[in-house]
């Protein structure tokens, strides 16, 4: 999975000075060995570290032509069927979503997604801001739960909102958001005066791989008239598992989705997308600078496809190519076997564990992440408490510094609410067999047999 090399050693065998004159080909070849040998190979059936893994081959295609083409997706005139892919893609995500019609734009992640559907709330309820400001604009505040993804954190100092009005509502023993705490939350910040505007949701947590209860966040929403954004940047491509879509159960009553293609459905690093259910030309209206050298109203062609207007960017990378080839090959009934496939995966890798003296799970999962402590032999006779906790605390670490130094695979740990390092495994690559799910229990033990 890796060689790992550490930072002072790599930068000595990889020569990274640019000098006054280039370098041979037999140089830079070596150079191009140098950094594949290095890297971490994220389509490795072991890495199992980060939200995505594994490579589709239909994709890696679109990705060579479109890195070959070198175009950018702003009007019609420079990029005519990438816009078309783009338009199709989206229509097809928000038929999965169960809205009759909407917008959306993919954007380079899903934490700018997450802040596209910030602002776009704000504008909604605010439209004097664009031209106006921040001054004169009552206290703001947006409710999301404390299980959330950090980039709503990270948008609200963006935007200027402040992280202070970011009010992060309690979650259930599973990881979800408590619908009653957030009705407290809304009453309070209307009593002090504030200005609530934005819930957002999350669909699949990025620890736990928690779904918060959409439909009961929504009829808050509803009451008190807030914009609902869910963040289905994990959990999004549940939606095209028959079998699986019941976890994002009432999403068709938010009013945007961020739902990133790149992560369970391999559609390759990045391709995410920000989905909208106003119709009526909202993202544009907030977005829209009207460049007149760019999104001249006098062309030739019908400028309504001149799409580039509605993002923050200008230069915009064509990423619903690779998500919509892979799509046309595999079909829906593709996509929904590779969801349904990495969640059996998961559910044997739970079984598994359950068998497995020294495993223990810190919950039964609901989706690909399946979240567990391994206690070496060492700690098994040990009774519980403070000094069992901190000792066991140190045992994620270890394994994990072992196994990178190895190569065998890459797998994540953290402390998490008050939980000391647990592991966090990823369920995620068709590539990925039950042999591997095997491979990493007993790898996790040959690693800590002497602690």
């Amino acid at each position: 999975v890796c060689e790992w090399r550490a930072p002072e050693t790599l930068k000595q065998i990889l020569d990274l000075e640019m000098r006054d004159t280039g370098e041979s080909h037999q140089k830079l070849l070596q150079l191009c060995r140098d950094v594949i040998q290095y890297s971490v190979k994220t389509s490795h059936p072991r890495f199992f570290n980060q939200l995505y893994a594994g490579i589709d081959y239909y994709s890696l295609v679109a990705r060579f032509i479109t890195e070959a083409l070198n175009p950018s997706v702003y009007t019609y005139e420079v990029s005519p069927v990438f816009l078309l892919v783009e338009e199709a893609v989206i229509k097809k995500m928000i038929e999965f979503i169960g809205w009759e019609e909407g917008d959306g734009i993919f954007n380079p992640g899903g934490s700018v997604s997450n802040m596209y559907a910030m602002n776009l709330a704000r504008y909604k309820f605010c439209p004097d801001i664009k031209e106006k400001g921040l001054s004169g604009l009552p206290r703001l505040v947006l409710f999301t739960s404390e299980e959330c993804h950090y980039s709503m954190k990270k948008a609200a100092s963006f935007l200027g909102i402040g992280t202070e009005n970011v009010y992060f509502i309690k979650t259930d023993e599973r990881g979800k958001m408590i619908p009653e705490e957030l009705e407290k939350q809304v009453q309070r910040a209307r009593k002090e005066g504030s200005a609530p505007f934005l819930v957002c949701a999350t669909a699949g947590t990025t620890v736990l791989g928690a779904f918060d209860p959409l439909d009961k966040i929504a009829d808050i929403c509803e009451k008190h008239g807030l914009w609902l954004h869910v963040d289905a940047s994990w959990g999004g491509s549940a939606l095209v598992s028959r079998k699986h879509c019941r976890l994002l159960h009432g999403i068709h009553r938010a009013d945007s989705v961020a739902w990133n293609p790149h992560k369970m459905l391999l559609a390759g690093i990045q391709c995410c997308a920000l989905l909208v259910k106003d119709n009526s030309g909202l993202l544009k209206k907030c977005y829209s600078a009207k460049a007149s050298y760019l999104f001249q109203q006098d062309k030739f062609y019908d400028v309504s496809y001149d799409t580039g207007d509605k993002s923050i960017q200008c230069s915009r990378r064509p990423d619903a190519f690779k998500f919509w080839l892979m799509w046309k090959a595999l079909g829906t009934t593709g996509l929904e076997e590779r969801v349904n496939r990495a969640l059996a995966l998961a559910r044997y890798l739970v079984e598994e564990i359950k068998k497995r003296e020294g495993f223990q799970l810190l919950l039964e999962p609901e989706y690909a992440n399946v979240c567990f402590w391994y206690i070496p032999p060492s700690l098994r006779k040990m009774e519980d408490g403070p000094e069992f906790w901190q000792k066991l605390h140190q045992v994620a670490p270890v394994i994990k510094e072992r196994m990178m130094k190895k190569g065998s695979m890459m797998l994540g740990y953290q402390p998490h609410q008050g939980k000391v390092n647990f592991f966090r495994q990823v369920v995620i690559s068709p590539q990925v067999s039950r042999e591997d799910m095997d491979f990493l229990l007993d790898e996790i033990e040959l690693l800590a047999k002497d602690l």
